[in-house]
């Protein structure tokens, strides 16, 4: 499987045409991934552009390639959000990864009141542009044409305001109703999965956003990490929306 390198600042290509990559994305390609002349790669824009080329010119600081195909993508709608609550350890960071390998449209982090990590003063941007980094390279890894955008850290409240425009679904083991039917058509608006920290999300919490519009669905008859339920809503949204 060839590899893909990231080019925010790629507005366009053609067949034929001559793109470089330079960077420490061309010194990845030479030193880690050992590229050789005549490899194939891809190139994306990280907004729906992706170059597939064959590698012509190789130095420590710039890859030259030549497109032989060039495809941009449309970003699908409805686009799937995943609100995933500030957990301890690493839980939360492998929920993103696999949530963006999966297809995720963007990333909201929520400082859920059960979360025991805490975001807080400057650790609020850091902690964001550390998922941005997990969330890029996973969009690497898994050869995606949009990398999705991770948004300042939310609270309840804000979770409330967004209930109003767009399709809020809180995942609660609780609740009656399974994810899995639920009416995925809808009216194309994003849909917003919600996963709470290690202990679960509060009843102060389930209350007050679903009194703000938000629907309470269920995965299945056990109780999943957090690091695990994004993910596995995402799958059943996958194959609901039929891309998979």
């Amino acid at each position: 499987m060839s590899s893909l390198y990231l080019r925010e600042d790629l507005g366009t290509a053609e067949n034929g045409a001559m793109v470089e990559l330079a960077g420490a994305e061309a010194k990845h390609a030479v030193t880690v991934n050992r590229s050789r002349i005549g490899d194939e790669i891809r190139i994306g824009n990280g907004r729906g552009l992706i170059v597939r080329g064959v590698i012509e010119t190789l130095e420590l600081g710039t890859v030259g390639v030549r497109a032989i195909e060039v495809t941009v993508e449309q970003e699908p709608s409805p686009r799937l959000v995943l609100v995933q609550a500030l957990a301890k350890g690493d839980r939360d960071e492998m929920a993103i990864q696999a949530a963006t390998e999966l297809g995720v449209s963007a990333i909201i982090p929520w400082a859920a009141s059960r979360s025991v990590s805490r975001w807080e003063g400057m650790k609020k941007e850091k902690g964001r542009i550390r998922w941005e980094t997990i969330v890029r390279e996973a969009s690497k890894q898994s050869i995606r044409s949009f990398v999705p955008p991770v948004f300042p850290i939310a609270s309840t409240a804000d979770l409330q305001k967004l209930a109003g425009t767009s399709r809020v679904v809180l995942l609660d083991p609780t609740a009656s109703e399974r994810l899995s039917q639920l009416d995925v058509a809808g009216d194309g608006r994003d849909i917003l999965l919600v996963v709470g920290p290690e202990g679960g999300i509060s009843d102060a919490e389930l209350e007050s956003v679903s009194a703000a519009g938000a629907i309470r669905t269920r995965l299945g008859d056990t109780v999943l990490r957090t690091s695990s339920a994004g993910p596995a809503a995402l799958a059943v949204l996958n194959v609901a929306l039929g891309r998979w």
